[in-house]
């Protein structure tokens, strides 16, 4: 098999309102910024949002992302407005298994921008780009069961729950959480879920 870093697919795209790309240099004030507005709504279900104490720390995580999109290990994605170039949030293609390809899709919304649909765009987006460009055989969201916006997300943008993985992480908080993953698999690409298995 074909080593990952040799693979060659765009580092960016656009949807309908959002211009998705890969991390670069200098996207760390935007993405501190966006982050600190943020920070409450982002506390309960992401930890790593306490790295983020200064300007250089998220200088320092856009960088990390910019390498690790070059080396194929990480795919994370900035989505920005097409209209004003302002960060909406982040997502990406995780967890990667190129051997089947399979990849995880995470997301989060700057708060200001929480419950226009850009997400759920950003999601839509995304898994076209994994299956027609990256040829993936699946696509999972994984998120914690009582995240009820990300719950809606999966569910919005079209993927299939598997099922629920019971007491198989600790939050934040420090408490058990139950996991929720979804799936999608080309064949279920703009099908509706009542058809579904």
């Amino acid at each position: 098999m074909k080593s990952s870093i040799l693979k060659d697919f765009p580092d960016r795209f656009e949807t309908e309102r959002l211009r998705i790309r890969c991390p670069l240099p200098g996207d760390g004030p935007e993405l501190f910024a966006a982050i600190r507005e943020s920070h409450d709504e982002l506390k309960p279900w992401m930890p790593w949002v306490e790295s983020h104490k200064t300007t250089d720390n998220s200088e320092e995580s856009a960088r990390r992302g910019w390498v690790e999109f070059l080396e194929r290990s990480d795919l994370r994605m900035h989505l920005f407005l097409k209209d004003s170039g302002t960060l909406v949030g982040s997502s990406g293609l995780h967890r990667i298994d190129w051997s089947v390809p399979k990849f995880e899709i995470g997301y989060w919304c700057r708060t200001r921008f929480a419950g226009q649909g850009y997400i759920t765009e950003a999601v839509r987006g995304i898994s076209d780009f994994a299956f027609d460009v990256l040829d993936a055989n699946r696509l999972e969201i994984r998120c914690d069961s009582l995240n009820h916006r990300s719950v809606k997300v999966a569910k919005r943008a079209g993927f299939h729950l598997e099922g629920e993985l019971r007491n198989a992480e600790v939050g934040p908080d420090g408490s058990l959480r139950n996991i929720l993953v979804f799936s999608m698999i080309p064949e279920e690409r703009g099908v509706p879920k009542a058809e579904i298995g």
